[in-house]
């Protein structure tokens, strides 16, 4: 059964995202925090740590480290461009605060799709629920939702991966679509994701 958030999940979840004190909106940071002290609670996981640091179960799997440094590694490169864009064209009015927030809540929905009771679940049962029955992004929406996060927010985590590619996806959703696709585009590069877990996604030739 799901738990109620606690204030030592909250502290913990802040810990492990220090970003969010980048946010310039208060309401905005504890939204972040309750997003995923709500998703949290509702898995069998007490914290992002505890998360593999995969783009999804089983693919695209870091070579060490966990969920958080995605989550903030997509965060920080969102950051930049939204910064680099902004100082070269004004006029484009990036919102700050929800590139950062929608890059600490992109993958909010994770504890979700990651959670080791909903896997057997699901694969004891595809034909009756799914496999999964519903993918991060889709979860993570709702979550913002449940958290009292803008549609602004909620947005990004639904329409940053693939579900994105059904509508048109805003300014600064695009803009950390773009940083999580270059985080694992780099990471592979890089040598830091697991050889047997690389999706066929990011197999040349690349298509965004």
């Amino acid at each position: 059964m799901p738990q109620e958030p606690d204030d030592a999940l909250r502290t913990r979840i802040a810990d492990e995202l220090p970003e969010v004190a980048e946010i310039g909106d208060p309401a905005l940071q504890r939204g972040v925090i309750e997003a995923w002290a709500l998703a949290l609670s509702r898995s069998s996981f007490s914290s992002i740590r505890d998360i593999p640091p995969s783009g999804n179960p089983g693919s695209m799997t870091l070579t060490r480290g966990d969920q958080t440094d995605h989550i903030r590694g997509v965060t920080r490169l969102a950051m930049r461009m939204a910064e680099e864009m902004g100082a070269l064209n004004p006029e484009m009015a990036i919102n700050r605060d929800i590139v950062i927030a929608g890059g600490l809540c992109h993958d909010v929905g994770k504890p979700w799709e990651f959670d080791p009771e909903n896997r057997r679940r699901w694969e004891a049962s595809p034909r009756a629920t799914g496999l999964p029955s519903i993918r991060h992004p889709g979860y993570g929406l709702h979550l913002c939702f449940l958290a009292g996060l803008p549609e602004e927010v909620a947005h990004i985590a639904g329409a940053h991966s693939g579900e994105g590619e059904l509508l048109v996806r805003s300014l600064e959703c695009t803009i950390v679509h773009l940083a999580d696709i270059g985080y694992w585009t780099m990471a592979l590069a890089g040598g830091l994701i697991r050889p047997e877990t690389v999706s066929s996604k990011y197999r040349r030739p690349i298509v965004l």
